[in-house]
């Protein structure tokens, strides 16, 4: 792919494309090892080596994150007053990564980041059903009862019912916990669908989005980079019909 050294640059989080035009015609920037004073120059990000204040910087299109989302934490890209998710991948390159899809503020667990809208979009898609799974503790037994009524697709208030939900009771009492697997991102989805059978949940956690499974080894507010292979499978997972 070739783009224009300025874009390059700023892509990179390197400063603003005023900023880096700056630099650039300062002669602060070597490509190939000749110094170059044009931000219009056109650079091959897979094949062009490009210096800038004597640090080589690599090109990346996309970014891909994993994050443990803490409570607390808002899902958006930027917000005035609250601590975004974003806020909390400190060594990102890029500026416009956002969250694929939402968790409420007090929910936790995996949250996947990208700046790739495509893939975004295609995972979201209620189109393609992508697996999301669940942990939450439920003020309330849940009982079979719960369990069928899930498995055939509940009324909470929209134009139509959920679709069919997987509910696994993990202990059953006061206060019971399971595992849920939606197959869809309706607002405020899990809490609606145990409200209309008279439970109320009081912690939820996403473990699982499709073929991306929450490390274990992060803790709440930790992030790490998804692997070639996580990312190979995402993107394989998100062409499926």
């Amino acid at each position: 792919m070739k783009i224009r050294l300025d874009k390059y640059l700023a892509d990179m989080g390197l400063g603003t494309r005023s900023q880096i035009k700056k630099e650039i015609r300062s002669s602060q920037v070597v490509v190939n090892g000749i110094s170059i004073c044009r931000p219009e120059v056109k650079i091959d990000t897979g094949q062009d080596k490009v210096i800038f204040h004597g640090e080589p910087v690599t090109y990346e299109e996309y970014e891909y994150f994993m994050l443990n989302k803490p409570a607390g934490v808002i899902s958006a890209a930027s917000d005035c007053q609250e601590t975004t998710v974003i806020d909390l991948i400190r060594d990102r390159k890029r500026d416009d990564l956002f969250p694929v899809g939402r968790l409420d503020k007090d929910t936790e667990g995996l949250l996947i980041i990208t700046n790739n809208g495509e893939l975004a979009h295609r995972l979201l898609s209620p189109k393609k059903h992508v697996d999301k799974v669940y942990f939450a503790r439920i003020n309330g037994r849940v009982t079979q009862s719960d369990v069928d009524n899930f498995s055939r697709g509940m009324d909470i208030g929209d134009e139509k019912p959920t679709l069919p939900a997987d509910l696994v009771i993990c202990t059953s009492d006061e206060v019971s916990e399971i595992r849920l697997t939606i197959r869809e991102g309706r607002f405020h989805q899990v809490k609606r669908m145990f409200q209309a059978v008279g439970k109320e949940v009081v912690y939820l956690k996403r473990l699982r989005m499709g073929s991306i499974a929450l490390d274990e080894s992060l803790k709440p507010g930790e992030y790490r980079r998804l692997t070639e292979e996580e990312v190979e499978r995402l993107c394989s997972q998100e062409r499926k019909p």
